[in-house]
């Protein structure tokens, strides 16, 4: 059985598009007929202003003395080195085989209360596995139903907020409490699009009066209400990763090329032996930016080719609104280097590409 947003029925009556995300009815995109579309949805986030149901992402809390602490030994990144207010992109790994259980942003209230933001169908692991070591006098609990999650995203977002009412001045993973229209709700300098944007929580029953504040706030704009299959090309075109794509059990760090979210000078988090030795010796493929050279559309699972050598898999591709052709994101072998050419297998048609650094456009988030 699906699970659903609080703004369901926000959506129904857009005659959205609906699919499952990690167990949960989300749209993917609203009618051309008004406005929306994939295209569309993307280029008002790129130029103008959109919004996003993304409650399906899980919410999570560790509250004790000793938290920080605690959190700090098992995942990658170094909690230390933000303050209070604050939040930071991270990762929990299996200890073992060093893959990424999920990858997460967390929120550092204080050293003793730390709010955690997962994917949706990890939530449910990533609570299980910190549970099972926490010690006593810490609480680990899953929050997954009492927040909304609505992101503003694009260059008038911040425009948008002014004209309700809000006038925040945050920096870049920066968050704060807020009231908009009498609603509290936190307010985060975050968003998975490359542009300047943020994302408020507000109580799951106060998610409809949020949205539909955002919606009406965002036509003055031309904005748009966005679908997941927008974020989905806003965050290629930026190599943003995916879970159980660019990241997954069978994916370390190291391979994502997301080394600059671990800690190294920390003594421990799960999977630091295989990082470090990963590190030392390098890892046996890396994730890199592929950018089409003709008409070819890649796409997840497509083998990339050097010559008549098969030297990685795509794990995302798309059509890119921006820039008009198709771009992808593959583990490849270290040796290709960035600027080689090389061909993938689009549906049995050798379709040529360039081995890129993502971001594959500007971004615009700081």
């Amino acid at each position: 059985m699906s699970l659903y947003s609080p703004l369901h029925q926000r959506h129904l009556a857009l005659s959205a598009k609906l699919a499952d995300f990690g167990g949960w009815d989300m749209p993917i995109e609203y009618p051309a007929t008004t406005g929306g579309g994939v295209i569309a949805e993307h280029t008002a986030v790129r130029e103008r202003v959109g919004i996003f149901d993304v409650s399906h992402l899980g919410k999570a809390e560790i509250v004790g003395a000793g938290a920080l602490e605690f959190l700090n030994n098992l995942i990658t990144n170094d909690l230390t080195k933000i303050t209070d207010g604050q939040a930071q992109y991270t990762m929990l790994c299996d200890d073992k085989s060093g893959g990424v259980i999920d990858d997460l942003i967390v929120y550092r209230k204080s050293a003793e209360n730390l709010f955690l933001i997962p994917n949706a169908s990890n939530t449910t692991a990533v609570v299980a596995a910190i549970s099972a070591v926490a010690p006593v006098g810490i609480s680990v609990k899953n929050l997954h139903n009492n927040f909304a999650v609505i992101a503003i995203q694009g260059p008038k977002a911040e425009a948008v907020l002014k004209n309700l009412g809000v006038d925040i001045s945050l920096g870049y993973m920066a968050f704060s409490e807020i009231t908009i229209a009498g609603i509290r709700t936190i307010i985060c300098r975050t968003g998975y699009t490359g542009e300047h944007g943020y994302e408020l929580l507000p109580a799951w029953q106060d998610a409809e009066k949020i949205w539909d504040l955002l919606a009406e706030g965002i036509k003055s704009f031309d904005g748009r209400v966005c679908g997941l299959g927008a974020r989905d090309t806003l965050r290629t075109e930026m190599g943003y990763p995916l879970h159980g794509h660019e990241l997954s059990l069978s994916i370390t760090p190291m391979q994502a090329n997301a080394s600059w979210a671990i800690g190294w000078k920390k003594l421990n988090f799960w999977g630091k032996s295989i990082a470090d030795r990963e590190k030392l010796s390098g890892p046996n493929r890396i994730l890199r930016g592929l950018k089409s050279l003709d008409r070819g559309i890649p796409r997840g699972g497509m083998t990339v080719k050097s010559g008549a050598a098969i030297i990685g898999e795509i794990t995302s591709g798309t059509f890119s609104p921006t820039l008009r052709v198709g771009i992808a994101l593959a583990l490849l072998d270290p040796k290709i280097a960035i600027g080689d050419t090389v061909t993938i297998d689009v549906r049995g048609r050798e379709s040529s590409a360039v081995v890129t650094k993502p971001p594959f456009v500007q971004s615009h988030v700081k």
